[in-house]
């Protein structure tokens, strides 16, 4: 009688859980970086664990940041739904998961974007920017400038 062995390989990576911090999830793959720069964790003296092109059924790829002791207030959450619309935040205290939400794209956001137009009044003088938040026939972010009402596409983007 011939048996065969069997092995189960496990495709899994195993991340410590953060005790107290935020995790951000479903991040495209592609915009892990930009979202460490944004938020300058890459100066944070905070653990940061990160990881891109992540297995996901629900994106295909992904990527994700974990962030110990440090919880972000509403302008940089603002700048995260700029370059990652598709991003959750996950809040944890003590090891538990105390508010999991997606992030919602707002209507309006003012001085944390540079006008991608160079003879806007914002880039002339010391004029707070504020922008329209829209959606372009793609689905990605544009942001339309209320003085010169010229557009910043998704990708040109710069954040003050």
């Amino acid at each position: 009688m011939q048996t065969k062995a069997c092995t189960v390989v496990r495709k899994e990576l195993i991340v410590s859980a953060i005790e107290n911090g935020t995790v951000i999830d479903h991040i495209p793959a592609n915009k892990v970086f930009e979202v460490v720069k944004i938020l300058d964790l890459e100066h944070s003296k905070n653990s940061v664990y990160f990881g891109t092109n992540l297995d996901s059924k629900k994106y295909g790829k992904k990527g994700i940041i974990k962030i110990s002791d440090k919880y972000f207030a509403p302008e940089d959450i603002n700048k995260i739904a700029l370059v990652a619309p598709s991003a959750s935040l996950i809040e944890i205290k003590d090891f538990e998961v105390v508010n999991k939400h997606s992030i919602q794209t707002p209507d309006h956001i003012d001085t944390i974007v540079k006008c991608f137009n160079p003879n806007c009044v914002t880039n002339k003088e010391n004029v707070p920017t504020k922008f329209s938040v829209m959606k372009d026939e793609d689905g990605k972010v544009k942001l339309k400038c209320h003085y010169c009402e010229k557009y910043t596409k998704q990708d040109n983007i710069e954040f003050i």
